[in-house]
């Protein structure tokens, strides 16, 4: 298990200890609980909860999931005897308050500030939910498309990808972040410790 903070929490569950790549960013009041795994500077931003305590919660490398936000699994049903892991691919873009549970986020997905993305959703590469909308139940949004709205629906094809700029720009942000923490005292090394 990684060292303790005072300002993070950590915890195993059942035998499973969260795994976080050392040049992950985690910001203070963040909580991580359970079978979860965060890649190569990934950032999980200031007061985050990734709950892998019934399934599994995966942050690929240079994703960023912003301050506020909730991420969540579910357990096997019988119509899902697999349950619902949440896994999110590479350079993907999570907004402040957004609420993932038991979906797939591929790499360059981008979901924006305040969405709602349930069980069984599917959010290609290259695709966008926009702000505040909630993706029902087992939808899935194609690459190179924007859907948005309370139920979100397909709203047009994006011009170009959302890029991977922004993924690159939360990197050195979180650098930065990570910097001025250490900077300020408050102990705040890489990730873990």
């Amino acid at each position: 298990m990684p060292p303790s903070r005072p300002d993070v929490t950590i915890l195993p569950w059942q035998g499973k200890t969260p795994r976080i790549h050392d040049s992950a960013f985690i910001a203070p009041g963040c909580r991580i609980v359970g079978d979860v795994e965060i890649g190569p500077d990934a950032s999980l931003w200031y007061n985050c909860v990734i709950r892998g305590d019934v399934n599994r919660v995966v942050i690929g490398a240079r994703s960023n999931i912003q301050d506020g936000s909730v991420i969540h699994c579910d357990s096997a049903t019988p119509g899902a005897p697999q349950g619902y892991a949440t896994i999110i691919g590479e350079d993907v873009l999570v907004g402040h308050m957004a609420l993932l549970h038991g979906c797939t986020l591929h790499d360059r997905a981008f979901v924006g500030l305040g969405t709602i993305v349930m069980n069984g959703c599917v959010i290609e590469s290259d695709s966008m939910l926009a702000a505040g909308a909630m993706l029902t139940p087992g939808k899935r949004v194609l690459s190179g498309q924007l859907w948005g709205g309370r139920p979100a629906a397909f709203m047009r094809d994006l011009p170009r990808a959302p890029g991977i700029a922004g993924a690159e720009a939360y990197v050195e942000l979180a650098r930065g972040h990570l910097a001025e923490l250490a900077a300020a005292g408050s102990g705040h090394g890489p990730a873990q410790g």
